[in-house]
């Protein structure tokens, strides 16, 4: 598969876990127990550090040790001004647009430990064809994104289910941290991820928004890992 242009960003990339109702209610009994003995509150973020970032239409290594991968279908907010103090609204103010992303990771079951060694090995972020404007993109609430591996649909991902819609996300993270332009915020990923091996392509698509393209990536053996 031959790289296409794929939108590249410009500053920090912030993933968010446990945005997903049905995510939150799988975890619900381990977030039920020590250390925390409750749901998060707050927005749970991590990082996609710069070396994860992979061209729409790249080849992904997958290191030898890790079998499977699991496929992290989501859209990006492409922040366009500082944003800081945010007040949540129907809209999103300050937002360029919105990318595709396939958030991959190596499958883990526990939340409560920063996902570094999970969710940073190189080129584990593919990065969709296009930054779709918020007029172009519509309502994020009304996403639904499609996750295809190898031609057969997998997963079928409806923001509707959001526990904090992209405006809400916005003005929570705002609250303690400034956005950056250039940064990107994702709005989370759902339940029941799909995974896939090496010689699989991944195909992620928004329903009825063509805009959007699709975000394709095909997972390989990786031939020699670092000592």
């Amino acid at each position: 598969m031959t790289p296409s242009p794929s939108f590249w960003p410009q500053g920090t990339v912030y993933g968010t876990l446990l945005n997903s109702r049905a995510e939150l209610l799988a975890m619900a009994g381990q977030a039920s127990q020590a250390p925390y003995k409750a749901p998060p509150r707050a927005p749970v973020l991590y990082i996609k550090t710069a070396n994860t970032w992979s061209q729409n239409g790249s080849r992904i290594d997958v290191p030898a040790h890790v079998p499977e991968v699991e496929i992290g279908a989501s859209v990006a907010m492409v922040i366009g001004a500082p944003q800081f103090g945010t007040h949540g609204g129907p809209a999103t103010p300050g937002v360029a647009g919105f990318v595709l992303v396939n958030d991959l990771s190596v499958p883990h079951t526990s939340f409560f430990r920063p996902p570094v060694k999970t969710k940073c090995l190189d080129g584990f972020l593919g990065l969709g064809p296009t930054c779709v404007s918020p007029h172009d993109a519509g309502d994020p609430g009304r996403f639904i994104l499609e996750v295809r591996i190898d031609d057969a649909l997998r997963q079928t991902v409806d923001f509707s289910d959001a526990v904090r819609d992209a405006s809400t996300l916005l003005s929570d993270v705002s609250a303690f941290m400034t956005l950056r332009p250039g940064d990107l915020l994702m709005l989370g990923c759902g339940a029941g991820r799909p995974l896939a091996t090496a010689g699989q392509r991944i195909d992620i698509r928004a329903a009825d928004r063509p805009a959007f393209g699709v975000l394709s990536n095909t997972l390989a053996a990786q031939l020699a890992e670092a000592a």
